[in-house]
């Protein structure tokens, strides 16, 4: 798309919040359907001219975003308000714009981030309503060795075996020139329970291709002891795999759980703490009504009484008619 004079166009910064079941991540695709290829066309529906529209990142196809950062440059000046009302009214029911404000020309949404913050949903039960947004993990999982791999992901490290290799990762476009280290300073790991569900929160300055999903798949591994603390550590080394190494390409999580939860800039607030998007309670038991009797007569050991039969009385016999003499 042209880029014409910062000059002669207006910036905006736009907040956006989607549901990515249904688009093939943000990147606008031909023959797909993106988020950012809905925003391009409601633009246009709109009447609004627009320059560029550029995302802080480029989630892929089913991942969720809570505060997806773009910025959107317009031919002309427009009110930001009605900016967002407009498009509101053109989006598909699953994109929302938060918020539209004045930017400066040279602002840009992927350049100009500091830090970008992810949430990662886990599911210990099967759930039937929130299920396009978390994990179901079918194994038990211990979250106090979750907590000890996350620990052992904050700082610097080679992520290169949590990434696919540069070659695949230049055909797709997730390579910049002169931006192909796979090294990487994660700020912090967080992980909280909540309710039926354990919740990760992945900070880092970017994150590579797929690297996020293939390191919660490798704690889930720790968390349900296929993989120890040591086989973590070596991982995080960045040498190359070996025959009969573990291999985080295949464990890579699902997208159904991941959310881009914050884009962060200079002189913006903190994270908030960390907490579940969606509500799964651990799973209710049945309450013990009429037919809970017997089973608290046995907790308490005793026999259930055995109910009493009902005796059917005999109807009185049946007398005939006198017949005429």
């Amino acid at each position: 798309m042209r880029k014409p004079e910062a000059t002669k166009v207006a910036t905006y910064r736009l907040l956006i919040e989607y549901d990515g079941t249904r688009y093939s991540g943000w990147q606008e695709q031909r023959n797909a359907r993106t988020v950012a290829g809905a925003l391009l066309h409601a633009l246009g529906e709109a009447g609004f001219p627009v320059a560029e529209l550029g995302g802080a990142g480029r989630t892929d196809a089913g991942v969720h975003a809570l505060g997806q950062c773009a910025h959107l440059r317009l031919e002309q000046r427009v009110d930001p308000d009605e900016l967002c009302r407009a498009l509101n009214r053109r989006l598909p029911r699953d994109v929302h714009v938060l918020a539209a404000v004045p930017a400066p020309a040279s602002f840009h949404a992927r350049h100009d981030a500091v830090a970008r913050s992810y949430l990662y949903q886990i599911s210990r039960r099967r759930t039937a309503h929130a299920k396009p947004w978390v994990w179901w993990v079918r194994e038990p999982l211990d979250v106090d060795r979750l907590r000890a791999g996350a620990a052992l992901l904050a700082g610097r490290h080679d992520f290169r075996n949590f990434a696919e290799p540069p070659t695949t990762r230049a055909s797709v476009g997730q390579v910049e020139p002169g931006r192909d280290s796979t090294l990487v300073e994660v700020e912090s790991v967080e992980v909280v329970e909540d309710g039926a569900l354990v919740v990760v929160r992945m900070v880092a300055s970017h994150f590579l291709w797929k690297m996020v999903r293939r390191l919660i798949g490798t704690l889930t591994q720790l968390g349900a002891a296929q993989l120890e603390l040591d086989q973590l550590e070596r991982l995080l080394e960045g040498a190359p795999l070996a025959p009969g190494d573990p291999r985080p390409a295949q464990w890579t999580a699902p997208p159904s759980g991941l959310f881009l939860e914050r884009v962060l800039y200079a002189g913006d607030p903190p994270l908030a703490p960390v907490r579940a998007i969606t509500r799964v309670l651990a799973a209710p038991t049945l309450g013990e009504g009429a037919a809970g009797a017997p089973d608290r007569a046995a907790r308490r050991g005793r026999r259930p009484a055995r109910p009493v039969p009902r005796t059917r009385r005999r109807p009185p016999p049946r007398r005939g008619r006198a017949r005429p003499g």
